[in-house]
């Protein structure tokens, strides 16, 4: 594919968490200045999944091939017609569509990963071309197939000395000198979220539900033992884990109200975080994710180290990871590294995503 010559572009991003609270879509205009990336979020917005497609996307690894293939068609129709309405309603053209997916598998320790959303239905929806399966080469290349993002942080947020996301799962990428660290920390939204449904809400706002329970230091403790958070190096956590590993620890206290396995939780989320940002001897911690807005996790965190605490603006917090995506698709079609081996253990550096449809890119 022939290298283009465009500086500037302008991309529609699109996100899907493991916390299902629907599609995050932004729409950034991407400039290289003097060999530095600039960046604009020009409209976002997030549409909340149906409880049709909640219950589909959450019980899909439960079922049949046949059920999955279909799923990921249409879960890709879907992605276009939601991205569709998106463009309409702004009245934007974007160059090309970069999509993350969702998530149904990731088992990196048998090399391999699954984001649905079929990457022809979209583009053939949008009529536009197509970005996504930015996973898939690193699980090839030996890789965890994550974190990914810390290539955008690299050259979106150069002036971060760490950016923390706090989505389902919580992830970190820390810059020193001229080496990077990234990895996932410990789950979040997706543990607080079931425990908070099992109280008839979608998630604990602001965190009420847990600042009101009380911490069992006895489960803290049990849930600090695991495996996970004793390697060092390159590492990623799926949902897998999370059942396999995590809940069954959760659950064998029938006895804690979930208020107090909130409170619980809460507590061992943030002291994980605290941790990390101890032993990496952090100043600043810039935060997003959905995870932000919840202000007593945030104040757990904050408790708990010495460091600053950052909350961006909403857009950042609520877009980022839509927004890095795009910019990961930016990187794929300008046939640039936007993978680093040092992040995922991958045997090298690497271009990721899958192509669909013309990127004969002009303006």
């Amino acid at each position: 594919m022939a290298q283009t010559e465009t500086k500037e572009y302008h991309v529609l991003g699109l996100m899907s968490g493991t916390s299902l609270d629907g599609l995050d879509m932004a729409y950034c205009v991407f400039r290289l200045e003097n060999k530095q990336w600039k960046y604009e979020i020009l409209h976002a917005q997030t549409r909340p999944y149906s409880a049709e497609w909640h219950y589909r996307l959450k019980d899909l690894a439960n079922q049949s091939a046949a059920i999955f293939a279909e799923t990921d068609t249409a879960y890709g129709r879907l992605m276009g017609e939601l991205a569709l309405a998106f463009i309409h309603e702004h009245k934007i053209n974007p160059n090309f569509i970069a999509a993350h997916g969702h998530t149904i598998f990731h088992q990196p320790n048998k090399n391999f990963t699954s984001q649905i959303g079929c990457g022809a239905a979209l583009s053939a929806i949008t009529q536009l071309p197509v970005v996504n399966l930015f996973r898939n080469m690193d699980l090839a290349y030996g890789g965890n197939g994550a974190p990914l993002v810390p290539v955008g942080d690299l050259h979106l947020f150069p002036n971060e000395e760490a950016c923390l996301n706090l989505g389902g799962i919580a992830n970190i990428s820390v810059y020193k000198e001229s080496s990077m660290q990234a990895f996932d920390i410990s789950p979040c939204n997706l543990v607080l979220n079931k425990l908070a449904e099992t109280l008839g809400k979608s998630y604990d706002e602001d965190g009420l539900i847990a600042s009101k329970g009380i911490v069992s230091h006895e489960l803290v403790a049990q849930l600090k033992q695991l495996n996970y958070y004793s390697i060092k190096g390159p590492k990623s956590l799926g949902i897998e884990w999370i059942q396999e590993q995590f809940w069954p620890i959760v659950d064998a206290y029938p006895e804690l109200h979930a208020a107090d396995k909130l409170a619980s939780l809460v507590e061992h989320i943030a002291s994980q975080i605290a941790i990390v940002i101890e032993q990496q001897g952090l100043n600043k911690v810039l935060v997003s994710g959905g995870g932000a807005l919840n202000q007593y996790l945030i104040q757990q965190i904050q408790s708990k180290t010495k460091a600053t605490i950052q909350l961006p603006d909403n857009l950042t917090i609520h877009f980022k990871e839509a927004l890095i995506f795009a910019f990961l698709g930016v990187l794929r079609i300008r046939n640039e590294i936007n993978v680093f081996k040092e992040v995922t253990g991958a045997t090298q550096s690497h271009i990721g995503g899958a192509l669909w449809g013309n990127f004969n890119i002009k303006q």
